[in-house]
């Protein structure tokens, strides 16, 4: 394909999306009916779908319109790129511009439009942030580096460096944890890579392996990991400590991959159903990496950006608060209750831990940390409390 193509490719895939498709599926889909795209077509579409989710707002300014051709318009215009070397109708690249495409865009009516941030939860982000606000937005424009964690189960920070390196993925040590990587070069490599298969490393951002990090963990512990997903977070406790380790979540399903998971790790994980979690002993450690609006990974997910609501926000974080009071109940008096979120609104981290403070006594707070995504990290939230009877 041409680079117009991809081009064109992109403005078809972004119109159903900005009709209400999944960026997933009307990716897939494209691919599917469009197999001569080789991989690396498919990557190059790929990657002008993502900016344009990003920096939706600024490029639909730049651009003249909030469709496919006008999310287009407005990247190459935000690069200095001459649209006239894409929008050229030859090579089937799209259409030559109209005189309306071709006019001066307007000026951004906000900072909230210039950074991509929606109106309705800049303030919520303006006041978390304070003074990093601007830094934090422009982050999210950009797309996100590549990180994983080293198993230590498996390997060590200097092995899986020289293991990977051999495979041609060229990884350099992250400040955020010292089982963080950040790679450089050959990321495309790693799903299909030996170091990858064996189990010596998994793909997790730097900040969340600095939450695990952040944990009380000992040799001997009875720790659950209440909101588990695919178990990156159990995982990564798995390779810190000796610890009688389970996962739960409250959507089953999301754990189907995590005993796979475990067996090439060499963990030993035991998922619990809702059922037989109610039914087990009280633990040492539960941690709650919690359902949150996911702002400090928009730049892996645009779209939870735009499709983000007020209403949806004030669920979530009835939810947050109902999994803080069922949580506490499985922790025994001198046990650690762990809440952890990928975002960085204070109204889902710092206010939330507060309100269960002040709700519930024989409590207190043990450690808090956040890690803003302008400092080359996902942006995260973890508080540990200690339940002191």
């Amino acid at each position: 394909m041409t680079p117009a193509a991809r081009q064109q490719a992109a403005i078809e895939i972004l119109d159903l999306i900005l009709d209400g498709e999944a960026a997933e599926k009307a990716l897939t889909s494209w691919g599917r009916r469009n197999r001569y795209a080789g991989s690396k077509d498919r990557a190059a579409v790929r990657d002008h779908v993502f900016t344009a989710l990003r920096r939706r707002r600024s490029f639909a300014v730049l651009g003249g319109t909030q469709t496919g051709r006008g999310l287009v318009l407005g990247a190459l215009r935000a690069t200095d790129t001459d649209p006239a070397t894409v929008f050229s109708g030859q090579g089937y690249g799209p259409a030559p511009l109209t005189e309306a495409e071709s006019a001066a865009p307007a000026a951004f009516a906000s900072d909230a439009e210039r950074l991509d941030i929606p109106d309705w939860i800049w303030p919520s982000f303006s006041d978390s942030l304070g003074e990093a606000a601007e830094a934090a937005a422009q982050a999210l424009q950009s797309r996100a580096p590549v990180y994983l964690r080293v198993n230590l189960l498996r390997s060590n920070q200097a092995d899986a460096i020289e293991a990977l390196a051999e495979e041609g993925i060229i990884c350099v040590p992250h400040p955020a944890s010292d089982t963080a990587l950040e790679v450089t070069q050959g990321g495309r490599k790693i799903r299909n890579s030996d170091c990858f298969a064996d189990g010596l490393v998994e793909l997790q951002d730097a900040a969340s392996q600095a939450v695990v990090d952040k944990l009380p963990l000992q040799d001997g512990m009875r720790v659950l990991d209440f909101c588990a997903g695919g178990g990156g977070k159990s995982l990564a406790m798995a390779a810190r400590a000796k610890v009688d380790l389970f996962a739960h979540d409250a959507n089953t399903s999301r754990m189907n991959d995590l005993p796979l998971r475990a067996q090439r790790a060499g963990a030993d994980i035991t998922c619990l159903s809702e059922d037989e979690l109610e039914k087990a002993a009280l633990f040492d450690l539960v941690l709650c990496d919690v359902p949150c609006s996911g702002s400090g990974s928009w730049r892996r997910a645009p779209e939870g950006k735009w499709r983000l609501t007020r209403e949806m926000l004030d669920e979530i974080r009835l939810s947050q608060r109902q999994i803080l009071e069922d949580a506490c109940q499985l922790v025994r008096p001198g046990g650690h209750l762990a809440y952890a979120t990928c975002s960085m609104l204070d109204e889902e981290n710092s206010a939330q831990i507060q309100g269960f403070l002040d709700n519930h006594e024989g409590w207190s707070r043990k450690d808090q940390a956040s890690w803003q995504v302008q400092d080359g990290t996902d942006g995260f939230f973890v508080t540990v409390l200690t339940h002191i009877g």
